[in-house]
């Protein structure tokens, strides 16, 4: 089982809306290598941590488990969608979604303490210039996340 970090902007798609829908969608990846992620390596059961970016309090705030893997993003065909694209059709999708579940919500785990964490220097979140929506967490760096949230 694999371990991921999905980023999300909260006035847009929050851990709280998570839980309250319980299972969700991760719609809208317009990156390719964040959907190559989706699409070759995200698997039935791979656990996610829930990160809020763009916000007052950016940082890890829960965890989600995927229960449905890779599949066609619905919202590229959609011509009122902000996820639009006219270059994708049914036969030949560019873009993929999967389905989450949420787990639980954890104690805030700030970017900034993270980035301070020397067990968290080669994680691809704290290195400048890193902006994917969604990137591999390794064994190691899920453990020392989870006990920085003091519920581990």
């Amino acid at each position: 089982m694999a371990k991921w970090l999905f980023k999300t902007e909260p006035d847009a798609f929050s851990i709280d809306t998570l839980k309250q829908q319980k299972v969700s969608c991760w719609e809208g990846v317009r990156n390719y290598q964040a959907r190559n992620m989706m699409r070759d390596a995200i698997k039935l059961g791979d656990e996610v941590f829930i990160y809020h970016s763009s916000c007052k309090d950016v940082g890890v705030v829960g965890i989600a488990t995927v229960v449905k893997e890779a599949y066609p993003d619905h919202f590229q065909f959609d011509p009122q969608s902000p996820y639009h694209d006219p270059k994708s059709t049914p036969d030949n999708p560019r873009w993929i979604m999967v389905d989450i579940e949420y787990q639980r919500h954890l104690r805030l785990v700030s970017l900034k303490r993270m980035k301070a964490t020397e067990a968290l220097v080669a994680m691809p979140l704290v290195q400048r210039g890193n902006r994917l929506s969604i990137m591999p967490v390794t064994e190691q760096e899920w453990t020392t996340i989870l006990q920085m949230t003091g519920q581990y």
